[in-house]
């Protein structure tokens, strides 16, 4: 069962904007720009900001491919979860730096929808924590069912927007919002 946390306190979360992982992504350029405004804006209201970079064998950590995208940099003492697997949750020490925080309430961006933000946002709402997706800050490539079927980007990162707009957990609450629209001050997120 999830500990559901009642102090509302917020956390921007920004997961694989990577030199690699953007190559081939959708409307890379504007999720660069959409992410970018939105650690502005959470700098901004003094929310903290959690940098997640993706290791695997494509993205051997220090080269090129593993570093992120030129227009995101981490300020100093940003913190930095190193993870293997698509949840930001497994086997790294997010929780713990949630935790230290008293983080009840995650603002997701980055990349890729149908992978590393599916999976974190769904590692977040079982664990109990509130959850709003930037809705035009994450995006994905198309993807080839090697039957000559292929899911359009667009297609991906507006069904997890949906997904995320009317998925229900007890307790929880999770939205989408625009880069633009992220409420950071206040009681934080949107619901």
């Amino acid at each position: 069962m999830a500990t559901v946390r009642s102090v509302e306190k917020l956390v921007l979360m920004v997961v694989d904007v990577q030199a690699g992982v953007m190559q081939e992504c959708e409307n890379a350029a504007q999720t660069i720009a959409n992410v970018a405004r939105t650690v502005e804006r959470a700098r901004a209201a003094q929310v903290p900001v959690i940098w997640v970079q993706h290791e695997s064998d494509e993205l051997k950590r220090d080269s090129d491919a593993w570093q992120w995208v030129p227009a995101l940099v981490p300020a100093a003492g940003e913190a930095r979860v190193y993870k293997q697997f698509n949840s930001s949750f497994e086997q790294t020490n997010t929780d713990e730096l949630l935790a230290q925080a008293g983080v009840s309430h995650i603002v997701l961006a980055g990349a890729q929808s149908n992978w590393c933000i599916r999976a974190t946002a769904y590692g977040a709402l079982e664990r109990g924590y509130d959850l709003t997706l930037v809705k035009d800050a994450h995006t994905t490539s198309d993807l080839d069912l090697g039957n000559g079927t292929r899911i359009d980007a667009a297609t991906i990162v507006r069904d997890l927007n949906v997904t995320m707009k009317w998925l229900q957990y007890p307790g929880r609450r999770n939205a989408v919002a625009a880069a633009e629209e992220v409420v950071f001050g206040g009681t934080g997120g949107n619901s």
